[in-house]
């Protein structure tokens, strides 16, 4: 290749990369040597501190269970998040996650990721095998949208966790497969999975488990560290909604009704479930309800989330109140 050449194709390369460069906030290369933060999918001053370290929010990497009629310590409307794989049934008592945010777990044979953003509401598992490679995960101390931000540590990607995919590094663009989960008190996982197991603390003393960091924060006006755009006209930013892809329900639109069919789905709200992010004692928590989406009798991936959170990962997505549906202008 002529010299000449070579020369302006390193300066359209240096053009094309040094915006992206530039954009990275100072520190972030040396906290992260192995991220590639030329290849990011979001713009990185979405992106900020959520106050903890990289690995200051643990993650559980060597879960502990118990089996579900040996729990005496939780109230039976504690919520948890509750998976079955392969008729493997599994409980994760959310006064746990909120001190850690992801358990790296195998459950009936299948690598998942449980994790859960409290700022965002949202619980998700995803399966953690991806091109071949296993990933396991952990916390970067970002958040984006005020929704956790996660990486694994095979290449140190960065992973936006509500909707599970990686948006700066190695692997920005590709996403992670979700199976379907549920929030749901204890006593219904009990009642449904007789033979299921409940996750334990890792050390008791680790963390003043039982207890909310963020007492009051689903009636505060608006989300902590959120610099997004608000939800349309009249709808709360801390209101909760059921959101699947690009269509959610409002909670109190769901709990008037029972229930909701849109096409073959159908959406179900049943009392008896607490909130984890009322009280400063989550066994205290008031009564949100547990959510059922399913087709058929199959559950169906959904999040039990807040309207600020739909509309910033789905701009274009359309929420159901009782008022009726609304959009973003």
């Amino acid at each position: 290749m002529p010299a000449r050449r070579r020369s302006l194709l390193a300066a359209a390369a240096f053009l094309t990369a040094a915006p992206v460069a530039a954009r990275v906030p100072q520190g972030w290369q040396t906290e992260w040597p192995r991220t590639d933060f030329s290849r990011a999918t979001v713009d990185l001053a979405e992106i900020r501190s959520g106050g903890p370290p990289r690995d200051g929010i643990p993650s559980i990497d060597s879960p502990s269970f118990l089996p579900v009629r040996a729990i005496t310590d939780l109230d039976a409307q504690e919520p948890v998040l509750s998976l079955v794989v392969n008729g493997d049934a599994r409980a994760y008592p959310l006064r746990v996650l909120i001190w850690h945010e992801i358990v790296n777990d195998v459950v009936g044979e299948v690598p998942v990721a449980v994790t859960y953003c409290p700022l965002c509401n949202t619980a998700i598992v995803f399966d953690r095998r991806l091109d071949g490679m296993l990933l396991d995960f952990g916390t970067t101390g970002k958040l984006r949208h005020s929704d956790l931000v996660m990486y694994d540590r095979q290449t140190e990607s960065w992973w936006q966790q509500y909707g599970g995919a990686a948006i700066v590094g190695r692997l920005a663009g590709r996403r992670l497969a979700i199976l379907p989960a549920r929030l749901e008190s204890l006593e219904r996982f009990r009642d449904r999975a007789p033979q299921g197991r409940v996750l334990v603390p890792p050390s008791p003393a680790l963390r003043p488990y039982g207890t909310n960091p963020y007492a009051g924060y689903d009636s505060a006006p608006r989300p902590f560290l959120f610099g997004g755009e608000e939800p349309p006209e009249g709808v709360p930013p801390m209101m909760y909604v059921v959101a699947v892809g690009k269509t959610g329900w409002t909670l109190p639109l769901l709990r008037r009704a029972g229930e909701v069919r849109d096409g073959d789905l159908l959406i179900r709200w049943i009392p008896g479930k607490r909130s984890a992010l009322d009280t400063r004692a989550i066994a205290r928590g008031r009564e949100l309800g547990n959510v059922v989406v399913q087709r058929g009798n199959e559950d169906v991936h959904h999040v039990v989330t807040f309207a600020f959170a739909f509309f910033a990962f789905e701009p274009d997505g359309v929420l159901h109140t009782e008022d009726g549906p609304v959009r973003r202008p």
